[in-house]
């Protein structure tokens, strides 16, 4: 991880977490947590609006090229931060899973 990346560990008086208490550390966790379902949000939705775009355009629900590709960008960023890739792509097959379920489950 760079020094530029590090410094995004930072909470909001800059100190590192290492700098923090169990209390705060506890309370950036929490604070994460609600942004990672923020963005889980964000893209279910997107996701929906896709599914409503192929299904207007007779397209299938499935498209495993562009699944593939979500796949390798998981990798990418996993190895970028310096997170278990294997980890990473679990969670990002479970996302996908999930919107395709949701997608037949509305068409």
């Amino acid at each position: 991880m760079t020094r530029d990346e590090r410094d995004t560990d930072r909470d909001e008086t800059g100190r590192e977490p290492d700098e923090m208490d169990l209390d705060e550390l506890r309370d950036e966790i929490q604070e994460i947590d609600s942004d990672l379902v923020e963005l889980i949000a964000r893209r279910t939705y997107v996701a929906d609006t896709i599914a409503q775009v192929k299904e207007a355009e007779g397209l299938p629900t499935t498209d495993e090229q562009q699944e593939e590709r979500v796949m390798e960008r998981a990798g990418a960023n996993a190895d970028r931060f310096d997170v278990d890739a294997n980890l990473v792509k679990a969670i990002f097959r479970l996302l996908i899973e999930l919107n395709k379920v949701h997608q037949r489950e509305n068409r």
